[in-house]
């Protein structure tokens, strides 16, 4: 293995291709062309040229900052690639939040953050979610 870790965009194809094979919802290429750029931060972990971990941060850069697509190819999985990514987007975090900036996340791991010192906003605050449709262009 000759890993390299990177704090650079993916193209949008192997984003797409990891999101799917880490068990992560998929996404159109249509979107992932659209949001990646909108990034405020990515962290690419690489074995030679395969993406095989990745995260990214997004929001307005100052006020909120939510984390996104954690992800790592489970071939790689147990390897402490999600704590390098991890680690990566703490110190992007660490050096760009301002007084009162909020951090958040949907955690599909809860535990495997905790570890790093997330912590749940439950009962306080709930996350929550709603699913819109793609409207068509002649709506």
């Amino acid at each position: 293995m000759n890993l390299e870790i990177t704090e650079t965009l993916s193209a949008t194809e192997e984003y797409v291709a990891l999101r799917v094979t880490a068990g992560l919802s998929a996404k159109s290429l249509e979107a992932a062309k659209i949001g990646l750029p909108n990034s405020l931060y990515m962290v690419c972990i690489r074995d030679n040229t395969k993406l095989v971990g990745m995260g990214r941060v997004v929001g307005d850069g100052a006020c909120n900052f939510e984390i996104v697509d954690v992800a790592v190819d489970p071939a790689y999985q147990g390897q402490g690639l999600g704590k390098q990514v991890m680690h990566h987007i703490d110190r992007y975090l660490q050096r760009t939040v301002l007084e009162g900036s909020y951090v958040s996340m949907i955690a599909d791991e809860p535990s495997f953050y905790e570890k790093l010192g997330y912590r749940l906003t439950a009962p306080r605050s709930e996350g929550m979610t709603k699913k819109f449709l793609p409207q068509s262009p002649h709506t």
